[in-house]
């Protein structure tokens, strides 16, 4: 993550911050050992206020025009897009701050009466619409609009999907074979996970919220009621062995065999495994969620004109090609000739299965879900027999 802050210190390297110029100098943190890829670290909230103070001051030599993003989608992609930006757009000293989804509306939510964010990038279209529905976003089409999905699009041009996210069930390689994994997700109730699967905290995280929303949706379509979908995550709970802080962490979890399985979304496991964790995953038989990965100008924003020249860029055929080839993100347009996209998401393509959600259902519904899963369901699972989680 970016830091404008002078001299920036060894907590904020630790965090995975980059610093911004100062007085003409760019510091990199120093990236982390081979071990750990270094889209593995996120900022603690303890830092997030000191940080944001930080982006937005900047440092006195430096009189660019500051563009300060919010977003979800980690060190791979944001450092990606911000180098190549940046030479495009001399001008402007592009800022970011990565944190979970469901965060970034939080805090943006917070600052409504004074905005500090220009850009929200990254995170399922359904939050999107919650900040929509906040007032939270305001208009701005994009060029690229004409070439995405039309459910992408959100009614009066507030945001757009950039990239689509799909979803995996993941699995320690070193521990669990291939034709031994999950393959559906009923799969990852067999007795045999018990005490085995780690989930990504769902309450911050935008991707777990998708899950569990597909999950109680198909219970929803099959019964007429809700009561099928929380029985079924009851049962996931009581397999659960913790539910963890971040994505990154979860990733290093899996490979110390800390926990054997997990859910979680295929560009942050091609990046791990790219960077040498031994992560193995299945798209689930039934079908998986493919999120509408979004982008949208924050309302009230200092930086408008800087702000939307991101989203132009981030659409762009050269941006989504590059974010395909070097952070695995799965392009948005629908226009990009199948042979100019890499090997990876050719097969993506040719193998996924897209789970039936209905997306607009979810947006309305799932943050009372949310609720009744925090309040009623977590810690409270029981297994098939009956029997109490851990």
């Amino acid at each position: 993550m970016r830091s404008a802050e002078c001299g920036v210190n060894e907590a904020n390297a630790e965090c995975g911050m980059r610093s911004a110029e100062c007085q003409g100098e760019r510091r990199v943190a120093a990236r982390p050992p081979t071990a750990i890829p270094h889209s593995a670290f996120r900022t603690p909230h303890w830092l997030l206020g000191v940080t944001l103070l930080a982006l937005l001051t900047g440092c006195g030599g430096d009189r660019r025009t500051p563009l300060v993003i919010y977003s979800p989608h980690g060190r791979d992609l944001l450092t990606l897009l911000e180098r190549r930006f940046e030479q495009l757009h001399p001008d402007v000293d592009v800022r970011w701050l990565d944190m979970g989804s469901q965060e970034v509306y939080e805090r943006l939510r917070s600052e409504r009466a004074n905005p500090q964010a220009d850009l929200w990038f990254g995170g399922p279209a359904t939050i999107f619409a919650r900040g929509a529905r906040d007032s939270l976003l305001e208009p701005f089409r994009p060029d690229w609009a004409g070439a995405i999905d039309p459910h992408g699009r959100a009614p009066g041009d507030v945001y757009f999907a950039a990239y689509e996210t799909p979803v995996v069930l993941v699995y320690a390689e070193q521990a669990v074979k291939p034709e031994e994994a999950p393959q559906d997700w009923d799969d990852l109730l067999a007795p045999r996970w018990k005490g085995k699967l780690l989930v990504r905290d769902p309450l911050a995280s935008g991707t777990m919220r998708a899950v569990w929303g597909m999950i109680i949706e198909r219970g929803l379509k099959a019964t007429g009621d809700t009561g099928a979908g929380f029985r079924w995550l009851r049962r996931l709970d009581a397999q659960t062995k913790e539910y963890v802080l971040n994505g990154p962490l979860l990733d290093q979890k899996i490979v110390r065999q800390e926990g054997l399985v997990t859910i979680w979304d295929l560009p942050d496991i091609l990046l791990s495994r790219r960077d040498g964790l031994r992560l193995g995953y299945v798209f689930p038989k039934s079908g998986t969620p493919v999120i509408e990965d979004a982008i949208g100008i924050v309302r009230g924003a200092r930086h408008r004109a800087a702000a939307q020249a991101f989203e132009e860029y981030v659409g762009s055929v050269e941006a989504q090609l590059l974010a395909a080839r070097e952070a695995y993100r799965l392009p948005g347009r629908l226009d990009l000739p199948l042979d100019s996209l890499p090997a990876w998401a050719r097969e993506v393509r040719r193998v996924m299965r897209v789970a039936d959600v209905d997306w607009d259902a979810l947006a309305e519904r799932g943050p009372g879900w949310m609720r009744y899963w925090d309040e009623s369901v977590r810690g409270r699972g029981v297994g098939e027999g009956g029997e109490s989680g851990s």
